[in-house]
């Protein structure tokens, strides 16, 4: 993406601070101060975009993640759908309310921001600043991809795949809501996810039907592919990948793990792409037509069906 010189900006507090940030940012930050962010794209191919809130005392809480690791996080979440599509990213705008709290912080967060933007190669385009009660971010992703990779194309016979080792980020918060200190592993799974970009675009070279990453869970997103491609996927809770210490259940239920969830062929090179990415690929299930007709997901332990784990749910039914 060019770099695009910025518009002065206007006069005021909240101008100030943006100013303070575009200067922190230096050119990691291209073309802010109009109304809009305009982007160029490669001609054939389609724009991926992304919205995705961090809030505070909701997605983390003050005691637990430094001011820096707020702003990584939060903007690794919302990379992480596009990434998820096997997409190229672009740009990522950011919306802050700001409380009086951490008026202090804000540079900080605006380097951890910075920091997941760096590291993925897009630039900062735009954003608002706004006053209020608790901390907030929301940001906008954008990217581009000639085929996305869809939740959609599951099909009957496809094998069930799962980056990395997961459990980490639930051990994470359920260690400091008990008042103790999680282990440095599971911790920086919590405070310092990555977004799969290259692991996506690889799985969608080398035959991958369908995605996404996995934020409310492993046994909630797999229910997502089954919805959205009309089939049955079976997970067999045995077979997955373990962050240290993790159970299978923790490992089933852990959200915001920002691994890859993926449908494909029996014949995907693990070892191939253990060796490329350092992180293990696994085959944990299968897709196959659905039980009369109805969308499901079936969770198998030993070759035993069992309960479905419970994800994460921000509404869930009474």
């Amino acid at each position: 993406m060019t770099h695009l010189r910025h518009l002065p900006l206007g006069f005021g507090g909240e101008f100030d601070l943006i100013a303070a940030a575009l200067r922190q940012w230096g050119r990691l930050a291209s073309g802010v101060g109009d109304d809009c962010a305009v982007l160029e794209v490669p001609p054939g191919v389609r724009l991926v975009l992304s919205v995705d809130t961090a809030v505070e005392d909701v997605h983390f809480r003050r005691a637990w993640l430094t001011p820096q690791e707020v702003g990584y996080r939060a903007t690794t979440a919302a990379l992480s759908d596009i990434a998820a599509m096997a997409a190229e990213p672009v740009g990522v705008a950011i919306a802050m309310t700001l409380p009086d709290a951490w008026r202090a912080d804000f540079l900080a967060i605006c380097d951890g921001i910075g920091d997941a933007v760096r590291a993925v190669g897009a630039k900062i385009i735009g954003g608002d600043l706004t006053h209020g009660r608790e901390l907030s971010l929301t940001l906008t992703v954008v990217g581009h991809a000639t085929s996305p990779l869809s939740r959609g194309g599951a099909q009957p016979g496809n094998a069930l795949w799962v980056t990395g080792r997961l459990g980490g980020p639930l051990r994470a918060i359920r260690t400091w809501e008990g008042g103790g200190v999680p282990s440095p592993e599971s911790r920086a799974r919590f405070a310092r996810p990555v977004a799969r970009f290259a692991e996506a675009r690889w799985l969608a070279w080398h035959g991958a039907t369908a995605g996404l990453d996995i934020s409310d869970g492993l046994v909630s997103d797999a229910g997502h592919l089954a919805a959205a491609g009309g089939v049955q996927v079976i997970v067999n809770l045995d077979r997955l990948p373990l962050a240290t210490g993790a159970s299978a259940d923790e490992a089933a239920q852990s959200g915001e793990e920002f691994e890859l969830l993926v449908t494909g062929p029996a014949s995907l090179d693990a070892a191939a792409f253990e060796k490329t990415f350092g992180i293990p690929l696994t085959c944990i299930g299968a897709v196959a037509p659905p039980v009369s007709g109805e969308p499901a997901v079936e969770a198998l332990h030993h070759g035993a069906r069992v309960q479905l784990p419970r994800g994460h749910d921000h509404f869930p039914s009474a």
